[in-house]
């Protein structure tokens, strides 16, 4: 493996200025573990097993080289088995389009089926599927197709090098497919939904065929703690990195999954000019943020801030948020340093963005038809605000509204997300790991850090007595 991804651009080039065909590996525009890892091991695989081949097999990692940072648990990955970053090929470093124009592209999509509609003119090119997720999309050989609804794609692409010459498999590809695996399945604990016996058996496999491979339960503990290490990011991209934004007629709300403490958050130098720089660049109105760590009894807990530079939408977001009862936030007020940022404990610790997006998405509706909604016209909230140094949206100051669509590269929109991304035309890529209610509600929904820390919540909240709540615990 480490051969082969040493030379993957070198060869990539030389195919290209020899107007040689390119077999491409593309994993899906989440580019997360799964989809990474599964590009860089079947690659690998299809490069050791087809020497009748004369194409270039070059795994493609489905973003811009500048964002795979935000991929913190991918990162770490890659630097503890050595694989150093600049042997990745990255999306914006292949003109995929150009290649496929010329007749010399094959493209074999992992841990997606779909491609967006950006990509469309591709399809022509795609001659083979590994997904862990329902089809839908048919396709006609010869497209060779498979997909299976297991817990990690990670796992398929196990079985199909499992099924190849015996020395392919190396130590280096098993132990990015065995933490993979891990990983997505939640460390292969029943309770989270997620595991299936097909994962739990390779798994097994890849153990058996490399007993000096990290335990499950040290590889999914680092793996998880990287996931949720933003460290050694920047404000930018601790807001990009699990961002999700809804859009109205003329509003644009942005809400943040943030994985520190809020008062450690606000204390970031130069906070609010960098909230309002990252607000401007993407065309958003208004910021959410909720942020998610662990108390020193290990269990989650939830703060939320909410900043904008518009007086009249601050404030009714604001009393939306506080007198919400489907669900209720429990939202009691911190000290806020900033005039344009209103923070909140959230007492409501099971009301994670998937349940305050739906609240957002129905004040956008009223706010877009000019109208009140139900919540501003009650009293005054308890929360006590600091006094805004804001202007008024729709004043003759406002910038201009962006144009159409909202894109933030870092979190394409994902099919199936059940919530109101429908109103934000990004690029659909496929859901992926953790089940968020039923594991047969709608397939394997994804793994998010975001779904990990709901799911360990209902999981604490499932094993305390009847009478006690989580918040009591």
């Amino acid at each position: 493996m480490e051969k082969f991804l040493g030379g993957c651009k070198a060869n990539l080039q030389e195919h290209i200025q020899r107007n040689r065909e390119v077999h491409a590996v593309l994993g899906n525009e989440a580019c997360d573990l799964d989809s990474m890892v599964s590009a860089l091991a079947l690659a690998f695989f299809l490069a050791k097993t087809s020497p009748e081949s004369k194409a270039a097999f070059i795994p493609v990692l489905n973003i811009p080289r500048s964002d795979f940072p935000l991929r913190t648990e991918s990162t770490f990955l890659l630097k503890a088995q050595g694989i150093p970053e600049s042997s990745l090929v990255f999306r914006d470093e292949i003109d995929l389009l150009a290649l496929h124009q010329a007749g010399r592209l094959s493209l074999t999509l992992v841990d997606h089926h779909v491609l967006p509609s950006r990509d469309a003119a591709l399809e022509e090119s795609v001659v083979e599927v590994l997904d862990h997720r329902p089809l839908e999309l048919e396709r006609s050989p010869p497209c060779k197709v498979t997909a299976e609804l297991v817990g990690s794609c990670a796992t398929l692409v196990t079985e199909r090098i499992l099924q190849g010459p015996a020395h392919v498999l190396d130590r280096l590809t098993a132990a990015l497919l065995h933490g993979t695996i891990v990983l997505d399945c939640v460390n292969m604990a029943p309770e989270a939904g997620k595991v299936t016996p097909k994962d739990v058996r390779y798994a097994s496999l890849l153990e058996s065929r490399f007993p000096d491979l990290p335990s499950k339960d040290a590889i999914f503990e680092a793996l998880q703690k990287a996931k949720f290490d933003v460290s050694g990011l920047t404000t930018e991209q601790m807001l990009r990195k699990d961002l999700k934004a809804l859009s109205g007629k003329g509003t644009a709300i942005a809400i943040s999954a943030i994985y520190v403490n809020l008062p450690a958050f606000l204390e970031r130098p130069g906070l609010e000019e960098e909230l309002r720089g990252f607000c401007q660049l993407r065309g958003y109105d208004m910021l959410v943020a909720m942020t998610i760590s662990f108390n020193e009894h290990n269990e989650p807990f939830r703060q939320m801030a909410v900043y904008s530079e518009y007086a009249d939408l601050w404030t009714a977001v604001c009393r939306t948020l506080e007198h919400s009862t489907d669900p209720s936030l429990s939202l009691s007020p911190l000290e806020s340093p900033y005039s344009t940022v209103c923070a909140y404990h959230q007492g409501n610790t099971t009301a994670s963005r998937k349940k305050v997006l739906p609240i957002v998405k129905d004040f956008l509706k009223h706010w877009d038809q000019g109208h009140p909604t139900t919540v501003a016209m009650q009293p005054e909230a308890t929360s006590v605000r600091p006094q805004p140094r804001l202007e008024a949206k729709g004043s003759e100051s406002r910038r201009p509204e962006p144009d159409g669509a909202l894109k933030d590269p870092a979190k394409p929109h994902r099919l199936g997300d059940d919530l109101a991304d429908d109103d934000t035309p990004l690029p659909p890529t496929p859901m992926n790991s953790l089940v968020d209610e039923c594991p047969l509600d709608r397939g394997l929904p994804k793994l998010s850090a975001e779904a990990v820390f709901e799911r360990f919540n209902r999981i604490a909240a499932d094993r305390a007595s009847p009478d006690e709540s989580p918040q009591k615990k």
